[in-house]
């Protein structure tokens, strides 16, 4: 079979990743070629902004329509980087029907409508690979679909969302409240103008419901993620957290209790020995958990131009391989598990419980007895901070594991004696 003589690009959105992937296509397109076979080729490039004509260094290669780079018969491989919903999933779709490979970071899109896509390409026999879509640099869907695709995965604990353990960090290590270690990660960069898709959860859930539907082949949607954000967290969490030994996180979980799965994203206590709880900054790590491999760690930076592009480029790369070779590309495993989600309020945890109270004897005793009537036992209990003027205490209670139903009734009706101010904080403990 003859070879190729370039394998075509066409990039859709040229944001800072996409503008890194130009980079590195030019910089290093001799070694690309010889991984590839033949000349990988950045054809055509697309962006609404028609400044972004200038980080070309063929300008005549640059178009405001993208439908130019989707209905071109001289593309081969499209890379969708503009991010959101609409319309990059309507772009992947006809990009795919037009007979073309699609390599995209896209983690909303493939959260919500990767089981239709991998389906779409299949019947065009392209391949849709979309690496970047979770951890930014770190391989991760790779290895998961190949390297421990025979293991029983029973669980994945992951940090993957930067922004939040960027801020996370700050509040620990420099005793920061949230809302200015959050200005700070704007200043930086790290969060958007509007944060609320990383710090209310939605990002994470994104990510662990492509990551779940790998693992557990059956279609976890964002719809089926239980999500919390961290905007709750104060520094005296942090603070109590240290003294009991702990350190805290967003995490986002997935758990395979046959027959049923659970999947989830919220802050977390976990014990400070765990090497999760030493991911600081704006770091991702992901554990695996499978019957023959054990525990298996992937951890890198979770977001930037030159990871993410890195991955982009290797996507392309693989597919270039399989077209330059005349090779088919091995579809996505068949979503062949029954689709059963553990709902949040059957779980179970352990508690940390913070709240203000009144400072007099008698009111640990109410609240204990709350908890028993709901099957919640205390493990320890102490009171941290005391306000002579107005005559109120803060406690910390940490709790045996007890069922997630049973802790909201009782937290509802503790939170309505008259001896209790405030909950400020219900963080269940993990590990």
């Amino acid at each position: 079979m003859s070879r190729r003589e370039s394998i075509n690009i066409g990039l859709v959105g040229m944001g800072i990743i996409g503008s890194e992937v130009v980079k590195i296509l030019g910089e290093k397109s001799d070694f690309l070629s010889k991984q590839v076979g033949t000349p990988l080729v950045l054809k055509m490039a697309a962006d609404i902004d028609e400044s972004k004509r200038e980080a070309l260094g063929d300008s005549s290669i640059f178009t405001t329509d993208a439908r130019a780079i989707l209905e071109s018969p001289d593309i081969d491989i499209v890379i969708e980087l503009i991010g959101g919903e609409i319309p990059a999933k309507d772009y992947i779709q006809q990009a795919i029907q037009h007979g073309k490979h699609v390599v995209t970071a896209n983690k909303e899109v493939i959260s919500k409508h990767g089981p239709e896509l991998f389906s779409l390409a299949n019947e065009h026999k392209v391949g849709l690979l979309y690496e970047a879509s979770v951890g930014g640099g770190i391989p991760l869907i790779g290895p998961l679909k190949r390297n421990l695709q025979i293991n029983n995965i029973s669980a994945i604990y992951a940090i993957i969302n930067g922004t939040t353990n960027y801020i996370l960090t700050r509040m620990e290590k420099e005793g920061l409240e949230f809302s200015t270690a959050l200005k700070e990660a704007q200043d930086l960069g790290y969060a958007e103008a509007d944060p609320s898709s990383d710090i209310e959860g939605f990002d994470a859930a994104y990510k662990i419901a492509i990551l779940a539907t790998i693992v557990f082949h059956t279609d976890i949607r964002p719809e089926d993620v239980y999500h919390e954000g961290i905007s709750r967290i104060a520094s005296q969490d942090f603070r109590y957290a240290k003294e009991l030994g702990y350190a805290i996180k967003l995490l986002a979980i997935a758990k395979r209790e046959v027959p049923t799965v659970q999947v989830r994203v919220h802050p977390v206590f976990i014990p400070d020995d765990m090497l999760l709880a030493k991911v600081d900054g704006v770091f991702n790590a992901v554990q695996v958990e499978g019957d023959l491999s054990g525990k298996v760690i992937f951890y890198g930076r979770g977001a930037g131009a030159e990871p993410t592009a890195n991955v982009v480029v290797a996507d392309a790369i693989h597919l270039a391989q399989n077209i330059n070779l005349g090779l088919s590309v091995k579809p996505e495993l068949p979503l062949d598990v029954p689709k059963i989600i553990k709902p949040i309020e059957e779980i179970e945890s352990r508690y940390y419980i913070r709240m203000t109270i009144a400072d007099q004897p008698g009111v640990l005793a109410q609240i204990t007895k709350i908890l028993g009537q709901h099957s919640i036992s205390i493990s320890s209990a102490i009171q941290k901070e005391t306000d002579r003027t107005s005559q109120s205490a803060e406690i910390v209670i940490m709790t045996h594991p007890a069922q997630e139903q049973e802790m909201q009734q009782a937290s509802g009706q503790i939170e309505k004696l008259d001896v209790v101010k405030e909950i400020s904080n219900l963080i269940r403990v993990e590990g």
